[in-house]
């Protein structure tokens, strides 16, 4: 697995464990009156940027109807809103899923055992982005009613970023717009929790089911190649006899004729039944496909649409808040100043030797967000921060500055 900037550990979690190595009474209660401000002024960033998001994405929500989204014809800029996304991506430790990963996924299946084809006509863009990941052992049907334990990687969150086309591409693809069930040109969003590496596959809303090649040399080549041994065989030698002595008027052997034809007849029903299972299993392949689907859409599902800015936004609120007040910790309890270098290693190992946990923690990106409040202090590629009273002074005027309709 890879190592990853995302923090798997709630904010109030590790305040007390910071909070637990504060030297006295008063440090610890200045320590979370600081946090509690700095999570006041990234809740304010948020604020600001979902109201960039909503704006601008209003005239390619699915959600709204035609005439809403007219209203938003001239005021939603899509270069902006695709910027903004990224940008909360990024501050939530997500991370784009590349291709070569993407296509691994179309070609195998953990759990689903089933090819899916998706028309990716119906898309002028669309991208996914993943954050966390974890193993879990699950129990996948191998041969008859023979289950095999297996170890299957799962994202614990992806989002899903749908461009789709513009009408008149789609008709001069063939695609039946009647059957779609989103505006063409609109953009759809969706987020899902605990998603198999293995099966991404699954969370494209146009993913249909087909046969494997597996599954068709199965169905077809018994089929065919044993269904004309038969009739060659049995079934049309014995209707021949039948019919020439019925034309001739010459006696024939009844009850041998009616032998070879039951045998062959019955031979048929076989072979037919064994194709009927056949396709049974993929029918079943199907269903278990559908189950799958209904499972992502109904207890999978975090958020659609515009709906998913506020879990985008709650993420990455949380992750700028971790990552800074990590960050402040350290530097204020190191009696000398620190390299980017150096305090990346002591927090990635804090990490590991108190939580067990491996992560690759987004130092730059925590420095450059202490600078930006005012807390961080760089010399000669060396970083302090400023002491905890001072520091709840400096954010606290920070914060108040925020408005300035009052000054005179």
């Amino acid at each position: 697995m890879m190592r990853e900037h995302y923090i798997p550990f709630n904010k109030e979690f590790l305040l007390e464990q910071q909070i637990a190595l504060a030297e006295d009474p008063k440090s610890a209660d200045d320590f979370k009156k600081l946090f509690d401000i700095i999570e006041h002024y990234y809740h304010y960033e948020s604020f600001n940027l979902n109201r960039n998001l909503k704006q601008h994405y209003a005239l390619y929500d699915p959600d709204l109807s035609e005439r809403e989204r007219e209203g938003f014809i001239g005021k939603s800029d899509f270069s902006i809103f695709k910027k903004t996304l990224l940008t909360v991506l990024e501050r939530g430790n997500y991370y784009r899923i590349d291709e070569e990963t993407l296509k691994a996924a179309f070609e195998e299946s953990d759990l689903i055992g089933l090819n899916l084809a998706i028309d990716f006509n119906t898309f002028k863009d669309f991208e996914l982005y993943a954050r966390g990941h974890h193993k879990a052992k699950e129990k996948v049907k191998k041969f008859f009613f023979w289950k095999k334990e297996v170890e299957i990687e799962y994202y614990d969150r992806v989002l899903i970023y749908l461009n789709y086309s513009d009408a008149d591409y789609l008709a001069a693809k063939k695609v039946k717009l009647g059957k779609m069930p989103i505006d063409p040109g609109s953009i759809a969003l969706k987020i899902f929790k605990r998603v198999p590496k293995n099966d991404l596959e699954t969370v494209f809303p146009n993913a249909v089911p087909k046969m494997s090649f597996k599954d068709k040399m199965l169905l077809w080549v018994p089929g065919v190649f044993g269904g004309i041994s038969l009739l060659s065989a049995k079934v049309i030698p014995a209707l021949i006899n039948m019919y020439d002595a019925y034309q001739t008027g010459e006696t024939i052997d009844l009850l041998n004729s009616k032998t070879s034809l039951n045998q062959g007849l019955i031979a048929l029903g076989i072979l037919s039944a064994y194709c009927f299972r056949q396709y049974n299993n993929f029918v079943n392949k199907k269903i278990r496909y559908s189950k799958t689907l209904s499972d992502s859409l109904y207890f999978k599902n975090v958020g659609n649409n515009s709906g998913a800015f506020y879990s985008l936004l709650n993420s990455s609120e949380e992750e700028a808040l971790k990552e800074t007040v990590l960050a402040y910790a350290f530097l204020n309890r190191s009696q000398n100043p620190l390299t980017a270098s150096e305090l990346d290693t002591q927090i990635e190992s804090w990490f590991a030797s108190h939580l067990k946990t491996d992560l690759d923690f987004d130092v730059n990106d925590a420095l450059l967000k202490l600078k930006s409040i005012g807390l961080g202090i760089e010399n000669d590629g060396k970083w302090n921060v400023i002491p905890l009273n001072e520091a709840l002074i400096t954010i606290d005027e920070l914060w108040d500055n925020v408005f300035d309709y009052n000054q005179k």
